[in-house]
């Protein structure tokens, strides 16, 4: 478990630092495809280039959400923003107890291509990052 959260992590962090905004033309049609037969009542998307993979962000019911895929077109991870109550109770009180009085940015739900899934908690430029039982990660 601790083997999947790490490489979930190595994921964010280099999907963070590396993002590259990209035009609907430079993304491969395998991706394009994919993101497609997955979303396909979506129309406004925005890329973005990710080192080897690419970042698809839209909204589907006034919601944020993200979905990265490899060259080959296999997603890989999903992100959806999510309200603050519907993080764990654990997050909660760790947010309370480690950032009283602190702004949350933004807080999502990440699952990875094995189904695991991470909980991130933007404060200031800080993600804070849970896993599915909402233990504090990194």
């Amino acid at each position: 478990m601790k083997k999947i959260l790490t490489i979930v992590l190595a994921v964010l962090v280099t999907t963070c630092s590396f993002a590259q905004k990209l035009q609907s033309n430079k993304v491969p049609n395998e991706v394009k495809s994919s993101f497609q037969k997955a979303y396909p009542s979506v129309k406004e998307v925005k890329w973005s280039k990710e080192e080897d993979k690419f970042e698809a962000s839209f909204e589907v019911n006034e919601v944020d959400q993200s979905v990265v895929i490899n060259a080959e077109g296999k997603i890989v991870e999903t992100e959806i923003a999510i309200k603050m109550s519907e993080l764990p109770s654990n997050v909660i009180a760790y947010l309370k107890t480690n950032f009283a009085g602190q702004k949350i940015i933004e807080t999502a739900k990440i699952t990875d291509a094995n189904g695991v899934i991470v909980f991130e908690v933007q404060i200031k430029k800080r993600d804070l990052i849970f896993d599915s039982k909402g233990n504090f990660v990194k």
